[in-house]
């Protein structure tokens, strides 16, 4: 009995144990509902809020600003995107009954064009001019190189639009219409007519068509390509069906008005683009608390839809990253520095740009000797070529026809050579200048590696010192053209015999910066193809380190900026000479262009440097501004100071080109003079002046105030993180306080059974 009691007991004990195991698997499945629940309530009550966030849309609203801060208001709310459309539905749905007539017209004209424009942009972004290739530079090389080309780009417009002005408004005329020809017997022999019609008549030289062609000279020197040919008459025409009545076209004034509107058009969008720059720059420096959380959860691009596409996008945010971590461990190296150590990199320092001064200075002493000797050696072989020429027209009267024929082949023989020779001393100075502008830099970039600058600074440097080599290389070229000019070139072609004179000192001018350009083309095209190529293959398919060191290039960014910036600079300064140079860059341009994306993709390696996007945009802006400063200083002085040649070009007979705008200006009806005379007088200017400083003193104070209320809200930003995290703290206290709790209960329980199986047995 006592045995069947004990089972019976023991069975009730199991029974109980079962029992309360069955109640705390109910308690938890309870506590897990009830967690649900209050999830759901909280889930629900904050889309509640969210709802309740939203404008009204049963009030009688007929503002359509009222109607479209309600859908940004919907687009900036934490909500899914499908609610976000559905409330979209509701609100224009109900902005669609609201309004009624000519109001309803008009909300739906609005909606048409923003979609219109929508669908234009993304068309006219993929119709963009090299837009693969540009994608697939930044994916290697990284958005300050990317950035290089978009440069390039920008500058082939900007010569287009050029381009097409003057195409418009000078060849065109030019070529179309006709010119009243005078006989030079009804004039004085020293009259502009005379000099003019013997220097377009005159037979230069029998040179070969290449050598007139990569020298301008010959019957380039009588083509649409140079200053010279362009007329100073007023052209008189009909155009049937439409005018009557004659009409009349002044080429001077064409000229000198498409002179002033390309330098205007230039200026105009260097300044816009390096406006435009500077505020993507100083966005860039507002986010730099938080350009790491930018680029990993805002850089990438999620329309992407293949792997390459993936691939170069993830290695454009790799460098992006790269870039950062450099510059933060440069800052980092240079706060470790000691006294020593700064007091040693100021020396080097010093010691540097001692040695980068004189490399300048012994560059501008090459050019100037180069110049003098091949100018003077060109006159001696001028000279002696002139004085052969008569005597072998004398001995050619005593001759046979069989000796006149080998003494012609035996002339054209050595004429070809001595041409050759010529060839080559006219373009040695360029060749000098070409070969500074490709040897310094590189002696530059060596140099600045002992400085111990940041990658940000190596750029700017680095551009500055090539800019003043590659610029005061131009500036003893033209003080020695000047030199020449100045003692050979205002003579009459009717009584010059004189070889070493000019007939024409602006097309000299515009023939000298002709060939410049086209000799700086031509050592960047044999430079990348029959140099470059062979170093990167031989570094590419070869394991010895001497042979590794010599081949391997990287796309160093500096040089190939002032590449183009220096070939925009010569473009500037002999657009007026030579109206054809913008044309002619404008096909350098888009020759560059794949030449340098070879240089980049075939033969350079990604440089260690990685150059920032909005920084390199605004410095390319920077020098190009610079550039284009000292390209127009030259020719506004030849414009307002030099004498015009008697023999050519639009403003001959005149003491100046000036002379000719205030003739035309005094001309006008005594009004507009009137009324233009009296801007320039003192009774405006100083009230001009005065207005002009109230509203640079209103605008510095708007931004003054913009300023100070940024630093107020980014302190307010502070404290709502600060009270975020003082939150933050209390809530996990606390929640650290009910898991203690929590777990006292359990401990509590599990004892509480413990106690009462322990009692049970």
């Amino acid at each position: 009995m006592s045995g069947g009691n004990s089972k019976n007991k023991a069975r009730s004990k199991k029974q109980e144990g079962w029992e309360e195991a069955g109640a705390t698997t109910v308690k938890r499945a309870r506590s897990q509902n009830e967690r649900r629940q209050s999830t759901y309530a909280r889930t629900t009550q904050s889309r509640d809020i969210h709802l309740s966030m939203l404008p009204d849309l049963s009030e009688n609203l007929s503002n359509e600003e009222r109607t479209w801060e309600e859908i940004m208001q919907i687009k900036a709310m934490p909500v899914p995107m499908n609610q976000k459309r559905e409330l979209k539905a509701r609100l224009q749905n109900a902005t669609k009954l609201r309004l009624q007539g000519f109001e309803q017209l008009q909300w739906r004209q609005r909606k048409v064009w923003h979609r219109f424009s929508i669908r234009f942009s993304e068309i006219v972004g993929k119709l963009e001019l090299w837009q693969s290739p540009m994608r697939e530079i930044e994916g290697k090389f990284g958005t300050g190189v990317v950035s290089y080309f978009l440069f390039l780009r920008w500058l082939l417009f900007l010569n287009l639009a050029i381009s097409v002005i003057i195409i418009l408004f000078m060849i065109l005329p030019k070529t179309l219409l006709n010119e009243i020809n005078y006989r030079c017997e009804d004039f004085e022999s020293n009259s502009t007519i005379c000099c003019s019609n013997y220097y377009l008549t005159k037979n230069l030289t029998d040179s070969n068509v290449f050598f007139d062609v990569i020298q301008g000279t010959g019957w380039m020197e009588r083509t649409i390509l140079f200053y010279g040919v362009y007329t100073d008459q007023i052209y008189s025409y009909y155009i049937a069906n439409l005018f009557q009545s004659k009409l009349y076209y002044n080429m001077p004034m064409a000229y000198i008005l498409v002179a002033i509107s390309w330098v205007l058009l230039s200026l105009i969008a260097i300044v816009k683009t390096a406006a435009k720059g500077f505020k993507e720059r100083l966005v860039e420096n507002e986010g730099q608390f938080y350009k790491y959380c930018n680029l990993v959860f805002g850089g990438w691009d999620f329309c992407i839809h293949n792997d390459k596409s993936a691939k170069i996008k993830h290695k454009g945010i790799y460098n992006e990253v790269k870039g950062y971590l450099e510059e933060e461990k440069f800052n980092e190296e240079r706060q470790l520095r000691t006294r020593e150590s700064q007091i040693l990199i100021y020396f080097k320092r010093l010691l540097v740009n001692i040695l980068v001064f004189a490399i300048l200075i012994a560059s501008g002493v090459l050019i100037y000797f180069t110049f003098n000797y091949s100018t003077d050696k060109l006159n001696e072989e001028m000279s002696q070529i002139s004085e052969n020429q008569n005597e072998l027209h004398i001995e050619n009267f005593n001759q046979s026809h069989t000796e006149k024929f080998t003494l012609r082949l035996y002339k054209e023989g050595g004429l070809f050579f001595g041409q050759l020779e010529n060839t080559l001393l006219e373009f040695l100075p360029f060749i000098c200048i070409v070969v500074l502008n490709l040897i310094v830099p590189e002696i530059f970039s060596y140099l600045i590696q002992f400085e111990s600058y940041t990658p940000a600074y190596v750029l700017i440097i680095t551009l500055l010192r090539t800019v003043l080599l590659r610029l005061s290389s131009l500036a003893v070229l033209l003080s020695q053209m000047y030199t020449y000019v100045r003692d050979n070139g205002f003579v009459c072609a009717y009584n010059n015999n004189d070889s070493s004179k000019l007939d024409c000192w602006e097309t000299y001018v515009g023939q000298q910066l002709y060939k410049l350009i086209l000799t700086d083309f031509a050592v960047q095209f044999v430079t990348t193809f029959f140099i470059n190529l062979p170093r990167a293959f031989l570094a590419r398919h070869t394991n010895s380190r001497c042979f590794k060191m010599l081949g391997e290039q990287d796309f160093y960014l500096p040089k190939h900026v002032l590449d183009i910036v220096y070939t925009q600079t010569i473009i500037w300064m002999g657009s007026f000479f030579c109206p054809f140079l913008p044309i002619i860059g404008t096909i350098f341009y888009f020759l560059i262009f794949y030449i340098k994306k070879f240089t980049c993709l075939t033969n350079c390696t990604p440089s260690p440097v990685v150059y920032k996007a909005s920084k390199s945009k605004s410095l390319f802006m920077s020098v190009l501004l610079l550039g284009f400063i000292v390209s127009i200083a030259p020719v506004a002085y030849s414009v307002a100071e030099i004498f015009p040649s008697v023999n050519c070009g639009p403003f001959r007979g005149y003491n100046n080109v000036w002379e000719f705008v205030v003739q035309t200006f005094e001309g006008f009806p005594f009004v507009i003079r009137e009324f233009i005379f009296r801007l320039g007088t003192s009774a405006f200017a100083v009230p001009a002046f005065a207005v002009l400083l109230f509203f640079l003193y209103y605008y510095w104070a708007v931004a003054a105030a913009n300023r100070h209320m940024v630093t107020v809200l980014k302190n307010q930003l502070v404290l709502e993180g600060h009270d975020k995290q003082f939150l933050l703290n209390r809530l996990s206290a606390f929640i650290r306080q009910h898991q203690k709790r929590c777990e006292r209960r359990n401990r509590a329980s599990f004892a509480d059974d413990d106690s009462i199986r322990q009692s049970s047995r």
